[in-house]
């Protein structure tokens, strides 16, 4: 077999040829690169703000500069915001209905999503997931009035109902996320298990839900942000001021904050900080989960 070197004219000719698309391609990243730029000051100048607004005294944090670093940086607002907004008390009942809000979301999507995608041919199952879609363009303030007079009526207003309209509210879109996993899946694994007797909750458990860790994850993700963050809800929902959330106690104490910045933002840091580690430890599971079930 002859091998024939490529001389200097096609050389040339290739290296000729690829470089418009180089050039392109790198022009192509300006676009991009500007709006990572702008997105990413807008995200970290708020943030540092808050950071350095928690650290300073109360005669630093009202000199004007909200620029201007901490000299000396103390954690005094740290302390003074958890007893005056009793911290604790507030950072449980946030917990509580968050857990409950992410643990309902990840296991009535999934058992919908899998009811759906399994029984798509029956015409009641593809209509509720028609039904559902529907529900996404919804927006919360339009049911507000008749979800708060139901809730009162049948003894919700309190963390609990909150956290169950939690789960209502983000039952449309988690279940969209599962059913674009969910079809990815081999049926042939599920026939496998039902030759050997297994039921079709044994299916699910067994075999279908742990293949939709990565989703859950997801899912639990998203749940998680939602819940840790939701202002609204509570605040209309929840009747006796004891039981409210972070966000909405920091609202009712913003009068006692109003001359003292640096509380104010250390409570604002406190309240955010939870989220904000969350996220940072499990993003890639929300990338890894769109991602695998936008392609498989």
């Amino acid at each position: 077999m002859t091998i024939i070197a490529p001389t200097p004219i096609a050389d040339e000719t290739r290296r000729a040829d690829t470089a418009p698309l180089k050039g392109r391609g790198a022009r192509g990243r300006w676009p991009l690169t500007i709006l990572l730029i702008i997105g990413s000051i807008t995200i970290f100048v708020p943030l540092y703000v808050t950071i350095t607004m928690a650290l300073k005294t109360s005669a630093q944090a009202v000199d004007g500069n909200a620029f201007s670093l901490p000299a000396p940086f103390t954690l005094s607002s740290f302390a003074e915001a958890w007893a005056l907004t009793d911290f604790p008390r507030a950072l449980a009942i946030s917990v509580f209905v968050t857990a409950i809000a992410v643990t309902g979301a990840i296991l009535l999507s999934s058992a919908a999503a899998y009811a759906i995608v399994r029984n798509w041919d029956r015409r009641l199952f593809r209509w509720s997931f028609f039904y559902l879609l529907a529900a996404m363009f919804i927006p919360f303030p339009v049911v507000a009035l008749p979800q708060i007079r139901l809730t009162g009526i049948f003894g919700l207003d309190n963390p609990v109902g909150v956290a169950i309209l939690h789960i209502v509210f983000g039952l449309a879109f988690n279940t969209l996320l599962f059913t674009a996993f969910l079809r990815s899946l081999p049926l042939e694994l599920e026939e496998s298990m039902r030759i050997d007797g297994a039921g079709t909750w044994q299916v699910f458990w067994r075999l279908v839900f742990p293949l939709l860790s990565p989703m859950a994850a997801t899912v639990g993700i998203f749940a998680f942000l939602g819940s840790w963050n939701d202002f609204m809800m509570p605040s209309l929902i929840i009747s006796d001021p004891q039981l409210q959330t972070l966000p909405v106690l920091q609202s009712i104490f913003q009068t006692q904050f109003s001359n003292n910045y640096n509380v104010a933002f250390a409570s604002y840091l406190m309240a955010m900080g939870p989220a904000i580690l969350v996220y940072l430890l499990t993003q890639r599971w929300v990338l890894s989960g769109l991602t695998q079930g936008a392609i498989k």
